[in-house]
């Protein structure tokens, strides 16, 4: 069997696990409680979007959100991780979007439905290049920023999380095992708002990576 290669995980990782309102000023913006334990969600592979194609809007929204954040690259799987071991599961990281159908959402809540049309289309996670963990030393320590149209719209810190790296890795691992190639998102802090089509987001790690991506309607390609 030909070993895998962890710098392109997006081509053959599993899953793709997100956490929602993990920074207290984006549930707060969104008018949601501030979580007292992680709120997860999944997006499949085919989320994924590489620099070099467009982020399509789906034909059925009105109002696709931003949201950056950093993703954690799983580098050896596992069950029921305790905290003191999680980051030795990490291989490296990657800068990633969580493209979310605002309008799509707000209605699956309001009758108590799964998010799964809002946040799991094609296209709703636009990923960087792999960054490898030595690139990142303190996960809970890193800037984020996004831009559209030149226009700042996001600037964060993982340090505003209220859920941290391990204790992430440790809540999912001890209910969804985790496995080489999976990416943990772990939420986005205030600031997303709306884009339209043909807009231009630019988003960055602070001084490790940055990534651009263009809006473009799905029912017109």
């Amino acid at each position: 069997m030909t070993a895998r290669n962890i710098s392109q995980f997006w081509e053959w990782g599993r899953k793709i696990i997100c956490v929602g309102r993990n920074y207290a000023d984006h549930a707060k913006e969104l008018k949601n409680a501030v979580p007292t334990e992680p709120v997860l969600f999944l997006k499949p592979p085919s989320a994924y979007v590489r620099e070099g194609s467009p982020i399509l809007m789906p034909a059925y929204t009105s109002e696709l959100h931003h949201e950056v954040e950093l993703g954690v690259v799983i580098g050896k799987g596992g069950t029921a991780i305790s905290q003191s071991a999680a980051m030795g599961h990490v291989a490296g990281y990657a800068l990633c979007l969580d493209m979310t159908a605002r309008d799509i959402q707000d209605e699956c809540k309001s009758k108590g439905l799964p998010w799964t049309l809002a946040k799991a289309f094609n296209t709703s996670c636009p990923v960087s290049e792999f960054i490898p963990r030595e690139r990142i030393p303190d996960p809970g320590n890193v800037k984020l920023w996004l831009k559209v149209n030149d226009q700042l719209r996001q600037s964060g810190s993982t340090c505003q999380m209220i859920f941290s790296v391990p204790y992430l890795i440790s809540y999912i691992s001890d209910v969804i095992t985790l496995e080489e190639g999976d990416v943990i998102l772990t939420g986005t802090p205030k600031g997303v708002s709306a884009v339209q089509e043909h807009d231009e987001l630019q988003a960055g790690i602070e001084d490790v990576v940055t990534m651009s991506f263009r809006v473009e309607r799905r029912d017109q390609l």
